[in-house]
């Protein structure tokens, strides 16, 4: 912070006093141009006038603030020595001492250029970044607000808590400073960025698209906004003009890792595999350890059934940020199938989603026919249920107490330490076991004398893949118009779809008074089949050894593999697959014209 008014520490001289005062009028100019050269020139000059000129002794420190912290605190403490109470001496020293990384002593003198001037707005955000720099985020937030209380138009300030707010997840917070700073500076192009990622968070996609076209029109070529533009236009099923963002953001910037990976992102959603997989390539080799480029790379192998690869390079999963996945950080080893098991106790631990947890719980046996004692640690609603699987010697859930163990494995990682390939992949079914269905839902699924079938049309509507997998109630129509008992599994119905859904006497909503999962288990194992989304209920069908019809959009999850109407994980699976049209409509057609062949009743 270069001073606006200086000291009047000057010698009685008069001639002096006034050679001073242009020597550092001079030297502030060339600072304030960049030219520091020139600047410490003139502050040095005027210090061969008067060696404890204070000013002069503050500004040459400050002009070594960013190269020669060091040197810098050595000066502006001299400054200090000879005029102790001006609040700006004590705040650059700060800065001097936070650029060195003494974070405790730069608080101590922000707090005493606070103390001297309580109102010194720019001492309260300079307080705030060495908070941060110490990871006491609570503590900044409180610093930046006493900042904006006393400048309410401190837009650095502003952005700072905006940012902040948003990536501590205190959304209506930090839209209300981004809606603060874009009116006091309607043409902030990086705040209109951020507060568009924001929006796009809380699944406002449209709105999110308004602020990066407006960032853009401000700014048309910087890369940063035109890669979070080409991730709206994704979210909204613009694929064609989300990879013309991300071509337009990696040609500006050849080495923008994140462009080119979502670049490849793009490519695999418009089933231009081998044009993915080469963006992923690119990527990795501009920086081999980009983690999102090797996850989506896995994804594309396993999709086209090179499975080997693709697990190997899916333990990256647990370094990409936003798949919020948490390194396990137990002290004992990590097994990935390189030492015996035989006496050990393995801790097999849910690291994803349900159906993923029901997905690879089916290594569990095999870690139990190697001589292990496995303790699965699961998602509280799934703990009854795994413990159901073979080889369970104990389930507990994640907020349990940990037993002792001698090593550990993520679910998600046990096929790639069993080294599964398509031709190993193990299809025991089942190898989960449901309770016996309860009185009550016997009796609101009837005598039998109509086929009962599940239903699952959507799922979690906060999911990444959410547009792509869920489909509209409404669709559903032809089916439920056929002669059967249905039954809604899901636990919770969008407000859009209840007045699609409407009443109807062969729909039971079940899936919302399910406690966990070994209820909609027990409902689940009494149907002759369940159609469904990609969603936790396809999983828990199949290792079930239920029919189960999977309904798959264009690009499919990985486990279901390309242009096949079975699966190797679950043999009682049927395939209906989006053709490139992506119309949901055909598939439910496709699956009416089936469920009419199968249960000539229901016509």
């Amino acid at each position: 912070m270069i001073p606006r008014n200086r000291s009047q520490h000057q010698p009685g001289n008069p001639l002096a006093q006034q050679q001073i005062a242009d020597l550092l009028n001079r030297g502030m100019a060339q600072h304030q141009a960049g030219h520091l050269t020139q600047a410490r020139e003139a502050y040095r000059v005027a210090l061969g006038i008067d060696p404890r000129q204070p000013d002069a002794l503050h500004l040459l420190g400050v002009s070594f603030l960013a190269e020669h912290p060091g040197e810098a605190e050595q000066l502006i403490r001299q400054a200090i020595a000879a005029s102790p109470r001006n609040p700006l001496y004590y705040a650059n020293l700060g800065a001097a001492l936070r650029n060195q990384r003494k974070f405790d002593d730069a608080l101590a003198m922000y707090d005493k250029a606070l103390r001297r001037k309580s109102d010194y707005w720019e001492a309260h955000f300079n307080r705030a970044l060495t908070l941060l720099a110490m990871d006491r985020v609570e503590d900044a937030l409180t610093s930046l607000g006493r900042a904006i209380a006393h400048n309410p138009d401190y837009v650095v300030a502003l952005k700072y808590r905006a940012d902040i707010l948003s990536d501590l997840k205190r959304s209506d917070a930090a839209l209300a400073d981004y809606d603060r700073l874009l009116r006091i500076v309607p043409g902030y192009a990086a705040a209109l960025n951020n507060r568009g990622m924001l929006l796009l968070r809380l699944l406002r996609t449209e709105a999110a698209l308004a602020d990066f076209d407006a960032a853009i029109a401000l700014d048309p070529n910087t890369p940063e906004i035109l890669n979070s533009r080409g991730t709206a236009l994704r979210a909204a099923g613009r694929l064609e003009d989300a990879l013309a963002s991300f071509e337009r953001a990696a040609a500006l910037k050849p080495d923008y890792v994140d462009a080119i990976v979502n670049r490849g992102s793009v490519l695999q959603d418009l089933a231009r595999y081998d044009e993915a997989m080469a963006s992923y390539a690119q990527a990795q080799q501009i920086d081999p350890s980009h983690a999102a480029a090797h996850w989506n790379d896995a994804t594309v192998r396993l999709l086209t059934g090179d499975l080997a690869r693709g697990f190997a390079e899916a333990e990256w999963q647990r370094k990409v940020a936003t798949l919020g996945l948490a390194e396990a950080g137990f002290a004992q080893p990590l097994w990935l199938g390189e030492s015996p098991l035989d006496g050990k106790t393995i801790l097999v631990h849910a690291d994803l989603g349900f159906g993923d947890t029901i997905h690879f719980a089916r290594y569990i046996p095999m870690l139990a026919a190697r001589g292990a004692r496995v303790i699965a640690r699961v998602q509280a609603a799934l703990r009854k249920l795994i413990a159901t699987v073979d080889g369970v010697a104990l389930c507990i859930d994640k907020t349990a107490p940990l037993p002792d163990f001698d090593m550990h494995c993520p679910l998600s990682s046990l096929p790639l330490a069993f080294g599964t390939t398509l031709d190993s992949i193990p299809s025991s079914i089942p190898y989960l076991t449901a309770p016996g269905l309860p009185d009550a839902w016997r009796d609101r699924l009837g005598a039998g004398d109509r086929p009962r079938i599940g239903l699952v049309w959507s799922g979690n509507a906060a999911h990444l893949n959410d547009r792509n997998r869920s489909i509209r109630a409404d669709l559903l129509a032809p089916l439920l118009a056929r002669d059967a008992v249905f039954v809604g599994l899901q636990t919770e119905i969008r407000e859009s779809d209840k007045a699609a859904l409407g009443e109807r006497s062969n729909l039971i909503l079940a899936g919302q008074s399910f406690a966990d999962f070994t209820d909609t288990a027990a409902v689940v194992a009494a149907l002759d089949l369940v159609i469904t989304v990609d969603t936790s209920s396809a999983h828990l069908a199949g290792a079930l050894g239920r029919p189960v019809w999977l309904l798959l959009p264009h690009v499919p999850d990985w486990r279901w593999l390309l242009d096949r109407e079975d699966s190797p994980w679950y043999p009682t699976a049927r395939l209906f697959r989006q053709d490139a049209s992506r119309d949901w409509g055909a598939v439910i057609a496709r699956v009416d014209r089936v469920l009419a062949e199968e249960f000539p009743t229901t016509s």
